[in-house]
């Protein structure tokens, strides 16, 4: 998995990078909220740990434009101590909040956490692994292109949302993508043949959303 660090604290950064390539994650590093969405613009992240006074641009108004255009989990860092410090930074989107100072293997084992969250998830008789990245109806393994899989986790990354093309396009093929908007269509209609017509819904004119998941 990639995970993004920013934070305007070099040591910081060196020390946190190594905690976490220790446990198998690769690991992007930003001085300031500006290098930290480039980073995201430009790579396919699964976590993005954001220190709330950065440079340039700090890690609530980071956090705000991940969330607006992911599913990314974002977990803030802060010294701030006030509980509505904390507030603030859930109701910008953050997923967790971890208070300076603090040791990096528990920000390690939280960070575990919130990737492991809803690991195992069933849509009626589909069951999804993020996890490990495997898709099953009834039992029964599914050959799932890599495609067809981000297009899953986008959907329950967005549950009770419709998502339009272009939102599929930004977040499953990037933003770099330039294509037709109507190859969503086309990898849409390629995934219901294997995991059933009735899992993904069509909102005609406004675009797709996944049947009511339960973790």
């Amino acid at each position: 998995m990639k995970v993004l660090i920013a934070d305007d604290e070099q040591d910081m950064l060196k020390i946190l990078k190594a905690y976490f390539e220790k446990e198998g994650f690769q690991v992007l590093l930003a001085k300031d909220g500006e290098e930290a969405l480039e980073l995201f613009y430009e790579e396919k992240i699964d976590l993005a740990i954001l220190d709330w006074m950065m440079p340039k641009r700090n890690g609530i108004t980071v956090c705000q434009e991940i969330k607006k255009n992911s599913s990314v989990k974002v977990l803030v860092l802060t010294a701030k101590s006030e509980n509505e410090d904390e507030l603030v930074a859930l109701q910008s989107g953050a997923d967790e909040y971890v208070k300076k100072p603090f040791h990096p293997g528990i920000l390690l084992t939280r960070a575990k956490k919130l990737l492991n969250q809803g690991n195992r998830i069933q849509v009626k008789d589909l069951l999804i692994d993020v996890t490990k990245n495997k898709v099953y109806k009834n039992d029964k393994e599914l050959e799932i292109t890599k495609t067809e899989l981000e297009l899953i986790k986008c959907f329950l990354n967005h549950k009770g949302t419709i998502l339009t093309r272009k939102k599929l396009l930004d977040i499953v093929w990037g933003f770099a993508y330039f294509g037709d908007e109507r190859t969503v269509d086309t990898h849409v209609r390629r995934l219901r043949k294997k995991i059933g017509e009735d899992i993904i819904k069509t909102h005609h004119g406004l675009g797709y959303s996944l049947e009511d998941a339960c973790e």
